[in-house]
């Protein structure tokens, strides 16, 4: 087991729980982490839902040492299908949950990490956050959700992605992808604090001001530009595939040294 869940005062705690991974996302971690999202979703006690993480960091993203099935033959249509389902339906399908949802987010959040926040509605910081997607040095555009453009601006998007650093939960703070940046030893109770407040609020009315909020983005194009994004991702593995095979390790040792 990967995700831990709990439902108290109508909120669902949904928490990664493979800290000695710097909760690294396997298959198994995302079809469990999926799984609590339905579950909340389901139940009709729960108002609100906090995707929280235990250890140092939050997610050091995908699992790049491995794990799950791979063919004697990879091809592209293999990860194309294994992507699509958990990189990029279920992070569409956690956006989209008709309930409230608020990432709390200490310590490293990297690539594959940000296409767990970012479907959130809100995002609590602690001051110790870092966010960085560095797979450009894999030979890759960005992470398989990308809402980069969406969340920072398209200058941001593109500092980010061009030198693969850290932007400090400061620097995103001013950007407005995350809500409120924290002293990491308050992280748990603001978010508590806010998800107990917004669970006072009238559920339907908070369903309607979501629904709101983000259809307005995919009139702009939000729904389109991820799918779109995603194809060009593909590309990049078509491109890493030639050089390394899967997974892609190509520059690891150089991509980590840019994220530690």
């Amino acid at each position: 087991m990967y995700i831990d869940y709990e439902v108290a005062d109508r909120i669902a705690t949904i928490t990664l729980n493979r800290p000695e991974a710097a909760n690294a996302q396997n298959p198994e971690l995302l079809d469990e982490l999926d799984a609590a999202w339905t579950r909340a979703a389901d139940d009709d006690d729960v108002a609100v839902i906090v995707l929280r993480a235990n250890g140092k960091h939050f997610s050091a993203g995908h699992d790049l040492k491995g794990g799950g099935p791979v063919p004697d033959k990879l091809t592209l249509e293999f990860i194309y299908k294994h992507e699509c389902k958990r990189y990029l339906e279920y992070t569409l399908r956690w956006r989209n949950v008709p309930k409230p949802s608020i990432a709390a987010v200490q310590g490293r959040c990297i690539s594959g990490g940000l296409m767990l926040c970012w479907p959130c509605d809100l995002i609590i910081a602690a001051d110790d956050a870092q966010f960085s997607d560095p797979v450009v040095l894999m030979g890759i555009g960005g992470v398989e959700y990308h809402g980069h453009t969406w969340e920072l601006g398209p200058r941001k998007a593109k500092e980010i992605l061009f030198t693969g650093r850290a932007m400090t939960a400061q620097e995103v703070e001013q950007t407005g992808m995350v809500n409120k940046v924290v002293p990491r030893d308050e992280l748990d109770a603001e978010t508590r604090r806010l998800a107990e407040h917004i669970a006072t609020m009238p559920s339907f009315a908070l369903r309607q001001a979501k629904r709101a909020v983000n259809q307005t983005l995919d009139v702009q194009g939000f729904h389109s530009a991820i799918q779109s994004a995603f194809d060009i991702h593909e590309t990049g593995h078509g491109n890493a595939l030639s050089v390394c095979g899967w997974p892609v390790l190509v520059n690891l040792d150089q991509m980590k040294a840019k994220v530690e």
